[in-house]
Formats: C-alpha cells, structure tokens, sequence
C-alpha cells in the first residue's frame, strides 16, 4: 500500500509520499541528503538514500550486534545492513522491511550474491506493518516525525532491545549512547523495564 506521509529517509528507502517537511541544513553539507523544498513534489514515489557502509558498521558496532541477535532493519534499501549483519555479524537472522519493488527485488539478488540467503530475507511491506516484537536489534534511518510515530510501539518492546538509528532521535526519548561517524550521528537506545518508561512516550503520535 501506498502511503502519502511526509518523507522518510531510511538505509536506502523511504515511504511513498507526496508533500515533504522543511529541511534543516546539517553543520556538514554531506553529512546527509539535500532533500527537495517544502510544497515541491517528488517525481519519484521511493527516493532512495543509502546509508554509507562506515555509518552501517557503527550502527551493528553500537548495538553490540552478535550471533545471538535477531535484526530487523525498517527501511532496508538495497539490503547493506542486512547483508552485513548476516556476513560479518553472525546473526541468527536478519530481515529487511523494503516498500520498493525495485529495491526488493536488488536486495534479493544482493543477498544471493552475498552467500547469505539462509539466513538474510527482505520483506516487501509498509514499515508501519510491521510485527517488530520478535527482534533483538532494530536497525533504521527515518525522518524526527516517522521515529516519534514508531516510539511507542518501540518502547512496548521487550527489555534490552536495542535500537539504532541513523541521523535522527526519538525527541525527549534520550539516547543510551550516541556516536559520530564522519560527521554523521548514530543513536542507540535499549528498551527499558516498563516501569522505567515516561507514560507519555507510549501515547501515540498522529501523523
């Protein structure tokens, strides 16, 4: 299904959309994409941003990511973090969420190229779709307003999930810990105890 929200950057994907949120230019011109200004229309449903394999191996770094991790990455691209969670992590599993047939259907082939196919799939879905209880590590790159929308079913997860996020927070949800990679911020936050958690992160927010 095709949705028409505000745009949403991920590790190589975002949800089809239409009007897009202003833009707030980074201290680093290239540190992230330059996205087209408020009101202008997007020609294409599902640009696609990928993130830089260093960004990659910082987010798998600060989550501790092991052979015991079950790795779901919202926004998957052309498949790097899940690849790389498979081939050089070790994981159980790792699963992309992927909208864009086009990006699907590369991924599909990367993982094949990669030798990991056992243990690396990609899902065509919306993100908001998805079921993310059975995950020990959740990987994504997504706009402030997608990651506010995603907090409260993030934090009804359970204790110690870790997630990491490329370039954008979670609002008042501090961070465990955060890292710069040429320029670029990677978060980590571990799900708390649900007693530890602010009542008002689990209300949801409207789009």
């Amino acid at each position: 299904m095709k949705l028409r929200k505000p745009l949403t950057l991920l590790t190589g994907v975002s949800l089809g959309l239409a009007v897009l949120s202003p833009w707030v230019s980074p201290p680093s011109a290239n540190a992230l994409p330059v996205l087209p200004t408020f009101g202008e229309t997007v020609a294409k449903d599902v640009p696609y941003v990928p993130t830089p394999q260093e960004v990659v191996e910082a987010m798998l770094k600060i989550a501790n990511v092991n052979s015991q991790d079950v790795l779901l990455d919202l926004g998957s691209g052309d498949g790097r973090i899940v690849i790389t969670a498979a081939k050089d992590y070790k994981v159980q599993k790792a699963v992309g969420v992927e909208i864009d047939p086009a990006l699907v259907a590369e991924s599909r082939r990367n993982i094949e190229n990669a030798g990991v196919a056992d243990r690396a799939e990609i899902i065509q879905q919306n993100l908001f779709n998805t079921d993310l209880s059975k995950y020990t590590v959740i990987t994504m790159y997504l706009l402030p307003s997608v990651n506010l929308r995603l907090r409260h079913k993030l934090l009804r997860l359970k204790p110690g999930t870790r997630i990491v996020s490329h370039a954008f927070d979670m609002g008042d949800w501090k961070p465990n810990e955060v890292r710069q990679v040429d320029g670029r911020s990677v978060y980590l936050w571990i799900v708390p105890e649900p007693d530890k958690v602010n009542p008002e992160f689990l209300k949801e927010v409207k789009e």
